[in-house]
């Protein structure tokens, strides 16, 4: 009686990427994949036509939504929009909607030459060759190319341009270049938005609800010169803070304040920080989570500060600009040029 073949086991894709596995094929010998039967068991889950990942292996997790996606590729295309960006580990990028539901993994080929299927969105467009790289064996498109997708192809103008803040957070693109590439893209879908909301764009802000506020107050109410995360100081050169958001003419800074705002030592942090910009002239006003579904309240709010910020006398106790000795950090450019233990004391204090 012959005896049973052991199961195939595939490898781990690397050791810097835990739980990540690469699609196998089948195979009857069982020495490179599984053998037909054992792919035809509950061991075993499709990924595309003809292969294979153990069921085992989380095909929730974004990393390997785009492993699997990416074995479908033909030779000259790539992964795009935030598959690119999570494939190289961006904060932001999950691939999740805002119901919680996976997206697509977009993928940008040349004359529909991958068929549709679920979990892929396929983008048949111009592709350059300097817009291709391989990032640790995945074939992308650049950094700007990527998000540019994503941003002709976002709900609205608000959600493209924090997408942009989003990549420029990990320091990927810059509103520069994606300026520049939009400047070429004459004629292509989304262009109109996209081109708009680069100029909405801010290469400092640390999470998306803090890019929601700040579109908030621009389009809502009109705000512009509007800076996100830019310490102030006292007249004498000490860092008072930094506030989320700020409007430097008007003397009004902006906080957003998440559930780890109400935990006891952040809520005691962020009274002190309170009591401190007042206490030097800066009207002060803090949007919750329920602001971002029904912002009425917190506009009328904003709009009250700001008449205050008015009536308030005297010559101003604060400014935004820095003292000789601060290192800033508030453009892509500045953080791109710290050294690596420059980011790790400056930047310790971004959105977890």
């Amino acid at each position: 009686m012959a005896s049973r073949r052991p199961h195939f086991q595939p490898p781990a894709y690397s050791a810097e990427r835990p739980g990540l596995v690469r699609p196998v094929r089948v195979d009857p010998t069982g020495e490179a994949g599984p053998t037909p039967r054992q792919a035809r068991g509950r061991a075993w889950r499709s990924t595309s036509r003809g292969l294979y990942v153990p069921s085992s292996v989380d095909g929730d997790l974004p990393q390997q939504r785009v492993l699997e996606a990416a074995t479908v590729l033909p030779d000259y295309a790539a992964v795009t929009g935030w598959a690119a960006f999570a494939w190289k580990g961006a904060r932001w990028f999950d691939g999740f909607d805002p119901r919680g539901e996976p997206r697509p993994v977009p993928l940008a080929v040349l004359n529909h030459q991958v068929r549709t299927r679920p979990g892929l969105l396929i983008c048949a467009e111009r592709l350059r060759p300097d817009e291709l790289y391989l990032h640790d064996g995945l074939r992308v498109t650049d950094p700007t190319r990527s998000v540019a997708f994503e941003m002709r192809y976002a709900a609205d103008v608000r959600a493209a341009a924090a997408c942009l803040d989003m990549a420029a957070y990990s320091d990927l693109v810059s509103i520069a270049g994606v300026a520049r590439l939009a400047e070429r893209l004459n004629g292509w879908t989304g262009i109109g938005q996209l081109r708009t909301a680069v100029g909405l764009a801010d290469e400092n802000s640390w999470s998306p609800a803090e890019s929601d506020m700040r579109m908030t107050l621009r389009l809502d109410l009109g705000l512009t010169g509007l800076l996100c995360n830019h310490p102030v100081f006292d007249l004498d050169g000490r860092h008072l803070g930094t506030p989320d958001v700020i409007d430097p003419e008007a003397g009004v800074a902006w906080e957003y304040d998440g559930p780890l705002h109400l935990e006891g030592r952040q809520r005691a942090k962020d009274l002190r920080r309170e009591a401190v910009f007042r206490r030097v002239g800066l009207e002060y006003v803090t949007m919750v989570g329920a602001d971002r579904v029904d912002p009425g309240a917190f506009l009328q709010r904003s709009v009250d500060a700001r008449r205050r910020a008015q009536r308030l006398p005297g010559p101003r106790q604060w400014t935004v600009e820095p003292p000789s000795w601060w290192t800033p950090t508030t453009t892509v450019a500045q953080r791109l040029a710290l050294t690596d233990a420059q980011r790790q004391r400056f930047l310790r204090n971004r959105a977890a």
